[in-house]
């Protein structure tokens, strides 16, 4: 069997579509709600990123650190918010090609809005046992795209957290 190159999951959250976009376009502000990301490094502007932006990822896991260069490639107000990472490193993100893209759609539903957090791997070119390998070092025995739904997992559920206590 295959590796999975796409997770995915949804979540609620008792706010208009508009106001989760808000918070999810900003890059900067990731780190709030995500377990592995710390935000970005230089500067992003305060408000939502527009298709093109250019920004860069600092991350952790454990005591290691890096950071990544991503492009935003959707930013549909209200509707759905994405970018690509193409680009890792240490303090730089030198090694350049196709890693990783984040996905954000927001519909409205009763209650509020239903928030889906999809992450597909991009090393489509990697041979399945290399691409395993390295995951499973790189996660500490896990595949990615079961750290990765267990992080969009964490993710959501810091999201809902934040945004319905801003508003109550």
């Amino acid at each position: 069997m295959g590796r999975v190159c796409t997770v995915s999951d949804s979540v609620v959250v008792g706010v208009t579509p508009e106001v989760a976009y808000r918070a999810v376009s900003r890059p900067s502000d990731m780190g709030r709600w995500s377990p592995e990301n710390l935000g970005t490094a230089g500067a992003t502007g305060e408000g939502a990123a527009a298709v093109g932006t250019v920004f860069v990822g600092r991350n952790k896991r454990g005591a290691f650190r890096w950071v990544t260069k991503c492009t935003v490639t959707a930013a549909d107000p209200g509707r759905r918010f994405a970018f690509r990472v193409h680009a890792i490193g240490l303090s730089r993100p030198r090694v350049r090609g196709p890693i990783a893209t984040w996905e954000y759609r927001f519909e409205p539903v009763e209650g509020g809005t239903r928030v889906t957090e999809t992450w597909t791997d991009d090393r489509r070119k990697w041979p399945d046992f290399v691409a395993n390998v390295f995951d499973r070092v790189a996660t500490s025995g896990s595949t990615f795209a079961a750290f990765q739904a267990r992080n969009i997992s964490t993710t959501l559920r810091n999201l809902k957290r934040e945004l319905e206590s801003s508003t109550g």
